[in-house]
């Protein structure tokens, strides 16, 4: 998949700048290629739980954040989040104290 396309989407106005930082966690996220796929998926899969894949400001990972309206549904994304990273062997991290994951690349 192509970055411009990838970062449409996941929501972004593709520039220079998102295209340089989306380089960046390509090559920061262990086995990008085999999972890429699967992170789009998994995006369009938690837009119903007000949950969504995103480029993380502060490390050079995708980030999941969850911003549900009620904890039922906060539950199911973190459902969906752990049913993806054992489906697909993607490793991801969970902030303490946050509602938000980075995904950290494939279980190799």
């Amino acid at each position: 998949m192509q970055d411009t396309a990838m970062l449409v989407q996941l929501g972004y106005t593709p520039n220079e700048a998102l295209v340089e930082q989306l380089d960046k966690i390509k090559s920061n996220t262990s086995g990008y290629e085999k999972i890429a796929k699967h992170i789009m998926d998994l995006n369009d899969h938690l837009k119903v739980e007000n949950a969504y894949v995103a480029l993380s400001n502060s490390k050079d990972y995708f980030k999941i954040k969850i911003e549900s309206p009620t904890p039922e549904l906060a539950e199911e994304a973190h459902e969906k989040i752990k049913h993806f990273s054992e489906k697909f062997k993607v490793q991801v991290e969970k902030l303490p104290g946050k509602e938000t994951y980075y995904i950290l690349g494939y279980e190799q």
